[in-house]
């Protein structure tokens, strides 16, 4: 299975073209990754077109496409997902949904418990808890820093990074900072070919977005001479 994996949910805009094949081996064709909090719809879809040349395919020979459904910040998500769900539409092939803390956890290759953690803004945290880079136990939720109880455990993450003065010890070593969209398609290969049934493409959303819509206009007093 060739599949295109791609997350945008945090500042790092990072996409990878990564195959399995019938005897399980993993073979990573091509990925890229980059820093923009501000650029996700300008950078996404070079990045693809600059993937399948390095990796000698086009778009249609792609068997699945696998993006990041967050949580995290609704502008940089929404460009992900739509982009995800184009491809999909135009190439008549699957596409999965993969939480973007999951990816940053699988990325670790940690066997001891941690927490990941990333910038949820508004001085929070989207943050999760995993025995193991495999295994995430219960849901993923959001916090601010100080009401966090990281049970002395470590903590990965730009959100650990950024709040280290909360979180003191735990958080020295917080790398990876962001997911990385090799260690995402190495997961979802692997969960796929499990027969593990992934998220559906659709985004993760822990609260209300900042962009709200307008409210009436206000009432204007006219003055009369």
């Amino acid at each position: 299975m060739l599949l295109l994996a791609f997350d945008t949910a945090t500042p790092a805009v990072t996409a990878a073209i990564a195959e399995n094949t019938a005897d399980g081996s993993f073979t990573l064709h091509a990925d890229v990754s980059s820093v923009d909090a501000r650029r996700h719809g300008e950078l996404l879809t070079p990045a693809i077109h600059s993937l399948t040349e390095q990796a000698g395919h086009t778009l249609a020979d792609l068997d699945a496409i696998a993006v990041g459904v967050g949580p995290g910040p609704y502008t940089g998500l929404r460009v992900g997902l739509a982009t995800a769900h184009a491809l999909a539409d135009a190439l008549d092939i699957p596409c999965h949904g993969v939480a973007t803390l999951d990816t940053l956890a699988f990325a670790t290759e940690r066997d001891e418990p941690f927490i990941a953690m990333t910038d949820a803004r508004r001085k929070e945290v989207f943050w999760a808890r995993y025995d193991n880079h495999l295994t995430r136990v219960g849901e993923i939720g959001v916090a601010k820093p100080a009401d966090l109880d990281t049970s002395g455990l470590p903590l990965v993450g730009d959100g650990a990074r950024m709040y280290s003065d909360v979180f003191g010890a735990g958080a020295t070593t917080p790398e990876p900072l962001y997911p990385d969209a090799a260690a995402m398609a190495r997961s979802a290969l692997l969960r796929l070919a499990r027969g593990e049934e992934l998220l559906a493409p659709r985004p993760l959303y822990l609260r209300r977005p900042d962009a709200v819509v307008p409210g009436s206009p206000k009432k204007v007093r006219q003055w009369v001479k």
